[in-house]
């Protein structure tokens, strides 16, 4: 019996390279069962929700999922933070990586941002007072332990041999303060693992004049959330960045783009976050033979530069690139 996966295209580009990933996936016959389920803002005005009961149950079901990309509407439910919260998807794995062909700041840059994914200021709790607004950032011990348990033994599985906290605690004494205490609580038990810790303004200024120094990054959420981008501005941009959401039944994989509408339907969006997200599935998935199969098939075409999107350089279509890279494939 096959894997199932849950198949999200969601809104404008969304749909393209998702069309494009699948094709790849597809080439190197691997039985799965795809699920497709709806999410974002096409959703919402088809079905008065952005993520439907259906598609989060969908979503429980199978093994894996992959999400295109959604359009945000101010007043709406975030459909991708709707699902993290529903699959406990509380790790977010960010990898940033040169990849050859590609204009980067910096060559041979390998290294990963893990980001606790479920609280602090995106935990949602916030509201209007009579002098304007609060919001309030939740830091459990709980969330802590098991995000900093999650990067040792990522740093342990992947033969990395750093990880790096990164906060506030100079400031923040009480919620990044207990980060770092547990942090090293957990680096206690690892320690054939390098451990050190950085602030995250100090660790942001690292990242554009030093970035070398880093292997594996743990964080809380929107610090987490803002390097991993400035990281993407290191290799290439959004377009060439993946990213998981992992939980202890399940994961998400998506690229981290948006959905682009200014592109949308142009047939020239750039495949390569989406393709790379379906790697770290298949990664997460324990097929490690497929997965590298399917990157360095991307990065023969990337090297080559005869089938890449506008936004690399190219006039290719964003098809036309997935089938250059199922051709690389073949060749394998």
């Amino acid at each position: 019996m096959g894997k199932k996966i849950a198949i999200i295209e969601g809104d404008g580009i969304g749909k393209e390279v998702m069309e494009a990933a699948l094709l790849v996936l597809d080439s190197l016959n691997l039985n799965f069962e795809y699920i497709h389920a709806e999410a974002g803002n096409e959703c919402y005005n088809k079905h008065g929700s952005t993520i439907p009961k259906k598609t989060i149950k969908i979503a429980k079901k199978v093994d894996s999922t992959l999400f295109g990309a959604v359009t945000t509407v101010e007043g709406q439910k975030s459909a991708i933070i709707t699902l993290r919260k529903e699959l406990d998807l509380y790790a977010n794995v960010r990898p940033i990586k040169s990849l050859p062909g590609i204009k980067s700041l910096y060559e041979g840059l390998d290294f990963v941002i893990i980001r606790e994914n479920s609280e602090g200021l995106y935990s949602g709790l916030e509201e209007y007072n009579s002098k304007g607004a609060v919001a309030i950032r939740l830091i459990t011990k709980k969330a802590s332990r098991r995000i900093c348990e999650f990067a040792f033994d990522y740093a342990l599985k992947n033969h990395r041999n750093k990880v790096t906290a990164v906060h506030k605690a100079n400031v923040l004494k009480k919620t990044d303060g207990l980060f770092k205490d547990i942090f090293y609580q957990t680096a206690q038990i690892n320690q054939d693992i390098e451990s050190n810790d950085y602030y995250v303004d100090a660790t942001a200024m690292f990242m554009i004049t030093k970035p070398q120094i880093f292997d594996v990054i743990v964080t809380t959420n929107l610090f987490g959330d803002i390097l991993s981008d400035e990281g993407a501005g290191l290799v290439g941009g959004l377009g060439m960045t993946p990213s998981a959401n992992i939980g202890i039944d399940n994961g998400l994989f998506e690229p981290v783009h948006g959905s682009a509408p200014n592109i949308a339907g142009k047939g020239i969006a750039n495949p390569a976050a989406m393709i790379l997200s379906t790697v770290m599935m298949l990664e997460n998935m324990g097929d490690l033979d497929n997965a590298l199969k399917i990157e360095q098939a991307l990065i023969k075409v990337l090297r080559e530069g005869k089938f890449l999107t506008p936004d690399l350089g190219g006039k290719s279509k964003t098809m036309e690139m997935a089938k250059a890279i199922c051709s690389k494939l073949k060749i394998n």
